[in-house]
């Protein structure tokens, strides 16, 4: 049974991202990411200045007149959201965490690519699968989507990217589109996360928060790593402490960019006090920029 609380989310949140999607994004989903190929559509009398390559001998053997075949571009594909849900997802310092920002972007990418007929799914994980939903069309679908995503409670303690794509290649045999929106505090994942790139249209949202970045100034506490669950005491008055932790922090930020870089990977840094409408349309119109 779902609360009512959850039902109002998302009721607020289609209303919130229809603007969206009818005004900005579903026009740039479709043109950002094009079909998988081109289709048969039919068959029509020659013209003076129609390519003799597309020319269907049988049809014209029947006919007695040359007849040409007609392509379209096949436009249906399939979306498959992968949504890290582990336990450091969870966290926030302003109006909301990074796991109910990972749902808004999802939410909007999702709406957008069933208003271009394609069909969408979801992967939840952690260290372990949580969740799987078959792609489907529609907005009910969608719906119930985001529905999971805000009734997700993580059974793992970590995350495994790389379990997570490993899973996702088995399942997926033809070509899709990827989005692996996750913060992205994870290790050794680069082999399966690379296959993945080759193997279907990978897009990375690395989801952060500005707080994850600064120590606050309160002293002597207890800091528990979401992901390892490993607990120590941290003397945040120190400025070297506070300022060793930036540098850390700014480092894995900076190799993680220049991985994705190095290996043209498309990615978006967003961030839970920041709006994410710029930093996505801003993706969408290099994608469009590239085709």
């Amino acid at each position: 049974m779902i609360s009512k609380e959850v039902l109002k989310k998302i009721r607020k949140l289609e209303i919130r991202t229809k603007g969206l999607v009818n005004n900005i994004f579903g026009g740039e989903y479709q043109s950002a990411f094009k079909g998988q190929g081109m289709e048969f559509s039919e068959v029509r009398a020659y013209t003076y200045g129609d390519d003799i390559r597309q020319i269907d001998w049988n049809v014209t053997a029947r006919n007695d007149e040359p007849y040409i075949k007609i392509f379209e571009e096949e436009r249906e594909q399939t979306l498959m959201l992968c949504v890290d849900i582990s336990p450091s997802g969870f966290f926030g310092s302003r109006s909301q965490t990074k796991m109910e920002l990972a749902i808004e972007v999802c939410a909007v990418i999702a709406f957008s690519a069933i208003k271009n007929n394609d069909k969408v799914g979801l992967v939840l994980f952690s260290d372990k699968i949580e969740k799987v939903v078959p792609p489907k069309k529609g907005r009910t679908h969608v719906l119930r989507l985001i529905r999971e995503l805000y009734t997700a409670e993580p059974s793992g303690s970590k995350t495994s990217l790389a379990d997570a794509l490993s899973y996702v290649n088995r399942l997926l045999t033809r070509k899709s589109i990827i989005v692996l929106a996750s913060d992205f505090e994870d290790v050794d994942f680069e082999k399966q996360h690379k296959i993945t790139s080759q193997k279907h249209d990978l897009v990375n949202l690395v989801i952060r928060d500005r707080l994850e970045e600064n120590l606050p100034d309160v002293g002597v506490v207890p800091f528990t790593d979401a992901e390892t669950g490993e607990q120590k005491m941290i003397d945040t008055s120190s400025k070297k402490v506070r300022e060793s932790y930036r540098k850390k922090v700014l480092s894995d930020q900076h190799k993680l960019a220049e991985y994705f870089l190095k290996h043209k990977m498309d990615s978006v840094n967003l961030y839970t006090n920041e709006s994410y409408i710029r930093p996505m349309v801003d993706f969408f119109q290099r994608r469009i920029g590239r085709n």
